[in-house]
């Protein structure tokens, strides 16, 4: 964010001084980032408190799973530290800044249904380290949502880094509305992490769409058959008791490992396996509870009569009536 001193010039026009010029600022991003988030029908933060969990390849194959299936669909990577979700796409393009200045910035495309942004397609060397404080991430969120043109979209699918810092909490406050899917593996202490992730999303009131159980087998690259490696089981037993929806259980499959470094994902493809279809599965379940499309508003209208008995009046709003 740039300051102005006495007299200097901003966007908003001339500044007094720096902190006003800052608060002008923030008011259009503030603005930029509702303009934005009104086109845009479900937001889903991929989280879990634990790391190597595979968030990124469930937010990857999710947003791969709903573009396949015609959705628009916008993913987010805001891990902001191990941005990944560039190269297990095997997006090669760099950030083109637009012509005019106030322009919107163009997202990576994936096809036609998926745009990707991350904060590794704007750098010139990938392999550079991040080294931010919060403040900074925070205003790269913020700025994610507010400068990028997504467009319309049925679901934007954020990524997000282990643990329940800066990022998961800058995506809480900065997207209204936004829904958890949080991933876990069986072991007791990976579920007790996602636990921290949980309570977390009931602190920040942020809804959990349901949990996802990732690594939960091994299928055998030989005979297709599953191995409990790392047992089972947990992510549904954590579900049932916050009374979550559990999505379902993906196993681990060399496959899908492989096709994630090589940026071709398993979702991409017409392979079939267990994973795949644990994740088509999965899929499914949020389809179910993020329907693409606002339920219509029902009208109850008296037959005969300019007016009903209902508190509405003629038209009738059934998330604020009693009737």
């Amino acid at each position: 964010m740039s300051s102005c001193g006495s007299g200097s010039s901003c966007s908003s026009g001339s500044c007094g001084s720096s902190k006003e010029s800052q608060q002008a600022q923030m008011a259009q991003q503030d603005n930029a980032i509702t303009r934005s988030l009104g086109k845009i029908k479900n937001k889903i933060l991929v989280m879990s408190g634990k790391g190597g969990v595979g968030k990124s390849t469930v937010s990857v194959n999710l947003a791969l799973g709903l573009a396949a299936r015609g959705h628009k669909v916008g993913l987010m990577d805001v891990d902001l530290h191990g941005p990944d979700v560039i190269r297990m796409l095997n997006l090669k393009g760099s950030l083109e800044a637009p012509e005019n200045p106030d322009d919107l910035v163009p997202p990576l495309e994936y096809n036609d249904n998926l745009k990707v942004v991350s904060l590794e397609y704007m750098m010139k060397d990938r392999d550079e380290a991040i080294i931010w404080r919060g403040p900074l991430k925070i205003q790269a969120i913020r700025q994610f949502v507010a400068d990028m043109d997504w467009g319309e979209l049925d679901y934007l699918v954020i990524d997000a880094p282990p643990g329940t810092g800066d990022e998961p909490l800058s995506v809480a406050q900065t997207i209204p509305g936004v829904k958890a899917l949080v991933v876990t593996t069986p072991q007791k202490v990976a579920l007790a992490d996602v636990r921290k992730s949980l309570n977390f999303c009931k602190t920040v009131e942020m809804e959990v769409v349901g949990v996802v159980e990732n690594m939960s087998g091994f299928v055998c690259p030989e005979c297709n058959a599953t191995v409990d490696i790392f047992k089972t089981g947990g992510g549904e037993e954590i579900a049932r008791e916050f009374e979550l929806a559990f999505l379902g259980a993906v196993p681990m499959d060399p496959k899908v490992v492989i096709a994630g470094d090589d940026g071709v994902p398993y979702l991409s493809s017409d392979a079939k396996s267990p994973a795949t279809e644990a994740f088509s599965k999965i899929v499914d379940g949020v389809e179910l509870r993020m329907p693409p499309v606002a339920a219509p508003v029902t009208l109850n209208m008296a037959s005969g009569d300019s007016e009903s008995d209902c508190g509405c009046g003629g038209t009738c709003n059934p998330d604020t009536c009693d009737c």
